[in-house]
């Protein structure tokens, strides 16, 4: 019987996974499909900067705990397993097609939030626009995030698999949890398919199936799946290097030319099939904020379900009606970016040591 059973296979449940058999324990993860290919495959990988040390929020404290954590976990897993994730620090400009009379207010703010957390901001349009020069001419306002990184989703999650397998993680695909079996104020098993899986612990990291899967033992949490639809272009060269921000939607270059176009947020339970409309629409966005992507190749699109919670905030922590029992779930955009420091949180609280961040940010 292992120490841990890890229900969820996607970035956060073998982040977590990997970080708990870095400590010695013995780790199973059940995954109901194929490890890692639902939302944690389907993003773009960006990983914006924080600064926990001034952060203001639990959003900031998180994001800047896991700022800290990227480069270390990155370089570990390459060393360990040999797999580069593609962890880059390449900047990212957030901007606002807008009229020039007056700057909008929400970059205004976010500067001076951004600032105020000391996280490094640079916001001279015509210094943004030299470093940029693809960057449309109706972009009125930006500003410039040096520190903000990215790495290549199936990569790190290659390099999570195989180092999981090599810290003796049990990896069991196709291994969806249709029972929970409780006795008192503990989990007792899971059942998946026609096998019965016990541990001394057990993390919920489904993702979007998460809330579905702990409403049959009466733990109510407030996820819905959120379907992301996503465009891959190529451009050699390409024309840009940073990561371009429009709110929601942006566009992120790999080094080999490739360029994601993301995103949309679309409440359709858990259909996951691409539409003719929202994949029109993200080229069309793609050629307003850079008018030469209107040469590139079109390679192929793809959406995930991103885990919504109405709180605004991931779950993480102790589930409050069981002793044994812990949640990961609910971080709707930011899986990836936070899985770092979701895996150390999980750690702290599974084996009582001292928890890196305040209460407020355990869900």
């Amino acid at each position: 019987m292992p120490d841990v059973i890890v229900i969820g296979g996607g970035v956060i449940g073998l982040s977590i996974a990997w970080e708990l058999a870095g400590q010695g324990l013995s780790v199973r993860v059940l995954e109901q499909g194929t490890f890692g290919c639902e939302a944690s495959w389907a993003g773009a990988g960006m990983l914006p900067p924080g600064n926990s040390a001034h952060a203001q929020t639990s959003e900031a404290r998180l994001r800047g705990a896991t700022h800290q954590l990227w480069p270390g976990w990155s370089e570990t897993l390459k060393s360990n397993t040999g797999v580069d994730n593609g962890f880059v620090r390449c900047g990212a400009v957030e901007a606002r097609f807008t009229s020039p009379q007056s700057e909008p207010p929400e970059l205004s703010n976010d500067i001076a939030t951004l600032r105020a957390e000391g996280v490094v901001v640079e916001a001279d349009v015509s210094e943004i626009r030299r470093r940029i020069p693809a960057l449309s001419s109706d972009v009125e306002t930006a500003y410039f995030l040096p520190d903000f990184c990215q790495v290549r989703n199936p990569r790190h999650l290659k390099a999570l698999q195989i180092g999981c397998t090599m810290r003796g993680v049990e990896l069991v695909a196709g291994a969806a949890v249709r029972r929970i079996e409780t006795n008192g104020n503990r989990i007792d098993s899971v059942n998946a398919g026609s096998n019965v899986h016990q541990a001394e612990e057990f993390v919920f990291a489904g993702g979007a199936w998460a809330g579905e899967l702990l409403s049959q033992i009466d733990v109510r949490l407030s996820i819905e799946p959120v379907k992301g639809q996503i465009v891959l272009l190529q451009a050699i060269p390409s024309p840009i290097r940073s990561v371009i921000e429009v709110g929601r939607e942006y566009l992120v270059p790999r080094s080999d030319g490739r360029i994601l176009v993301g995103s949309t947020e679309e409440r359709t339970g858990f259909d996951k099939r691409n539409t003719a409309q929202a994949i029109g629409d993200l080229i069309n966005f793609a050629r307003q904020v850079v008018p030469s992507l209107k040469d590139a190749r079109f390679e192929q699109c793809w959406a995930g379900l991103r885990p919504y919670s109405a709180t605004g905030k991931p779950y993480l922590g102790r589930l409050p009606q069981f002793a044994n029992a812990c949640v990961a779930a609910g971080h709707f955009r930011h899986g990836l970016h936070l899985s770092p420091i979701t895996a150390v949180l999980i750690r702290q609280v599974l084996l009582k040591q001292p928890v890196q961040l305040p209460e407020e940010c355990l869900g």
